[in-house]
This record gives structure tokens, C-alpha cells and sequence, in this order.
């Protein structure tokens, strides 16, 4: 699968369905499909193979179909099955099999919007359904982009250290969004546990520790640089639970974020 073949043709989204459960999906000969995975895992089998393992994405090419995705029966997951054709037809497309991103937040958000857009918005005129097809079109190509870009990344080989500086610069930069370790262990392309092993010799501390100290920073200057509300400090930072966001900082600080930002004004005063 070169770039040279998304340059040449235009993909048009046919379906978009969200699923919990196992299903058989039969792939037309004028249509292909890319399963997103949006939590859990999933198994794909092809009509004669063994399943494969999926926790990201998955391309099916029509002429190795059907498709049997099976969910797990004891932990919940969530996929969605996006069905889309390309123009012109009989165009070389030879995408197929898992690909990776390092980018799930930029994924699920436009997967999001394309869900919303679908589901919820009607156009009311010609021009208007015109508009909103091509906006479909033109995410739909960026989370193809994504996916070609980053899959071919995860196979370019990167030292350990060099993955730990990448992941602490995008933390660094996505403190507000939900972070968890298995997310930036795969953003690093290696096992948890040896991720975990890495950032601690690197930072001195575990992840964990390492986004509340970055999270609590972010919100000492909040409180001292602006009239938020403590309330809406923490959801700025990244904490939705605010409870859980005052007990941290205070762990931290020794005060509450209240106390913190009545005191540090009425001593600039």
C-alpha cells in the first residue's frame, strides 16, 4: 500500500455503524471496509486463516472477504465499521490487514464528528448536502492519512530513549486529555512494563506521578494568572472528578487549590 494510491483516488463513505457485538460482514466487490476499534479488542477472521488480534484498526479488502469479527464475552468493547467505495471505480487499492496510529485522540474525535454529521445533521438543500459530504470525504481521507502515515512509522526502528522523549513531549502537549499508561506504552511501541521500566529511569518517577506534577503545575499558573474558578481549573488540566483533582493538590502543594490562590494574591497585595 504506497501513498501514490490515495493520491489517485477519492474514497466516498457509504456506511458508518457502530457495534458491541460479533457479527459477519459480508464485503461487496465494489466496497471496502476499515474497523476502528474504540475500546477493548477484537478478533477478525477471515473465511479461511486464524483470528487476528485487533486493538486499533483493520483494513478489509473485498476479495478476501467475508469477515467475522468476534467481540469477547466477558469485557465490553466498542468498534465502529466504516463501509466506503472509490472513485474511479476499479481503482488499485490494496489496502489490507491491522494498522496503528499514535494519534487515538485525533482518531475518535473526527470519528465522532463523522458519527454527529450522520446520524444527527439533515441538510436542507442541494448545496448544503454537498457541503457536508465533502466535509465526510475530507475526514475520512485525513484518518486514512493518519493511519497509512503512523502504521509505516511503527516499522522504521526508533531507540528506546528517543520513544520516552517522544511520549513525555506529547504529554507535555495533551495533559488535559484522558493519558493512560497503555496508550503511551503503544505511542512508544513497546510492552507496558518495559515502558514502564524506561520512564521511570528516565523521569525518576512513575507515569502516573509524573502527569500530576505536570497537571498541578499547569493549574498553579491557571490560579495565579487568571479568575477562574478552582472548579474550572481542574477540568481545564484534566480532571473531571474535581474532589480528586483538590486531593492531589493539595498533596502537592499543602494547601487546597482555593487556599493556594487566595494566598498567593493577597501576598502580591
Amino acid at each position: 500500500m504506497t501513498f501514490q494510491q490515495l493520491l489517485q483516488i477519492i474514497p466516498l463513505i457509504e456506511h458508518i455503524e457502530s457495534h458491541s457485538a460479533s457479527i459477519k460482514i459480508d464485503c461487496p466487490a465494489d466496497q471496502h471496509l476499515l474497523v476502528l476499534v474504540r475500546r477493548g479488542h477484537i478478533k477478525i477472521q477471515l473465511q479461511d486463516g486464524e483470528p487476528i488480534v485487533c486493538s486499533q484498526a483493520y483494513a478489509c479488502h473485498p476479495d478476501l472477504g467475508p469477515f467475522y469479527i468476534q467481540a469477547p464475552k466477558t469485557k465490553e468493547v466498542e468498534y465502529v465499521v466504516f463501509t466506503y467505495r472509490l472513485l474511479p471505480e476499479q481503482s488499485t487499492w490494496t489496502l489490507h490487514g491491522p494498522l496503528t496510529t499514535i494519534s487515538d485522540y485525533k482518531i475518535n474525535y473526527m470519528v465522532d464528528e463523522l458519527i454527529r454529521t450522520t446520524q444527527n445533521i439533515h441538510p436542507h438543500s442541494i448545496e448544503e448536502e454537498a457541503a457536508q459530504q465533502f466535509r465526510k470525504r475530507l475526514m475520512f481521507e485525513r484518518i486514512l492519512f493518519i493511519y497509512l502515515y503512523e502504521s509505516h512509522m511503527t516499522y522504521e526502528k526508533k531507540s528506546s530513549a528517543e520513544s520516552i522523549e517522544e511520549t513525555l513531549s506529547y504529554m507535555n502537549e495533551h495533559y488535559m486529555v484522558a493519558l493512560t499508561l497503555p496508550m503511551l506504552a503503544r505511542r512508544a511501541g513497546m510492552s507496558t512494563g518495559h515502558y514502564t521500566v524506561l520512564f521511570k529511569k528516565r523521569t525518576g518517577t512513575t507515569m502516573t506521578s509524573y502527569l500530576h506534577t505536570l497537571r498541578i503545575e499547569k493549574a498553579k499558573l491557571l490560579l495565579l494568572q487568571s479568575d477562574l474558578l478552582a472548579k474550572e481549573v481542574a477540568q481545564r488540566v484534566g480532571y473531571v472528578d474535581y474532589f480528586h483533582f483538590s486531593k492531589v493538590f493539595k498533596k502537592m502543594t499543602g494547601c487546597s487549590p482555593a487556599t493556594f490562590q487566595e494566598t498567593k494574591r493577597t501576598s502580591k497585595n
